[in-house]
């Protein structure tokens, strides 16, 4: 095991990212890139390593692919681990730049989770429900007003369908 190697198994073993932004649509927290790369910044100096994360399009057809690169060495040697994004062209309400920003955004997150084996996932036993499915919340107005906010500025409608029982009508809202 050389001693990079060493290194890295401690950072993933000791790195504790906090999930410091709040989606209020769908009412939880989550992380950033951001807050994994600060997080790692005490390891850095302690450890005598760097961190970096390179991106490249890999590919063009049928959609852009984006392939993010996390890095750790220690100058001679290095670890790297990858994410692979799409880049949607599709989202209402953003242009171009803000959709390959929001896919490089996404994967550097992944690739830096990769690296750092942060997982976003929870326990799958805490959260089995034994193949109950609880009845979906039917929309009021308001949830509507700002799932309508929440599509434009790029969200994704199948979010608001996993979470609420949508109708015909306010599918053709959202769409609009």
């Amino acid at each position: 095991m050389t001693k990079l190697t060493k290194t890295l198994a401690v950072v993933q073993t000791e790195l504790k990212a906090k999930k410091s932004s709040y989606n209020s649509f769908g009412k939880y927290y989550f992380r950033k890139a951001e807050d994994i790369l600060e997080a790692v910044k005490p390891f850095l100096v302690k450890h005598s390593v760097y961190v970096t994360v390179n991106e490249e399009i890999i590919s063009v057809d049928p959609v852009p692919m984006m392939q993010s690169t996390a890095t750790i060495s220690d100058g001679e040697n290095s670890i790297t681990a990858t994410a692979i994004v799409g880049v949607d062209l599709n989202q209402k309400g953003m242009q171009t730049s803000q959709q390959f920003g929001a896919a490089s955004t996404y994967g550097k997150k992944y690739a830096l989770g990769n690296l750092f084996l942060i997982d976003d996932t929870e326990d799958a036993d805490a959260t089995n429900k034994h193949d109950s499915k609880p009845a979906k919340k039917k929309m009021t107005n308001d949830q509507l007003a700002k799932a309508i906010e929440f599509v434009k500025g790029g969200g994704d409608i199948a979010a608001i369908e996993a979470k609420y029982a949508v109708t015909a009508d306010q599918r053709k809202k959202l769409k609009n």
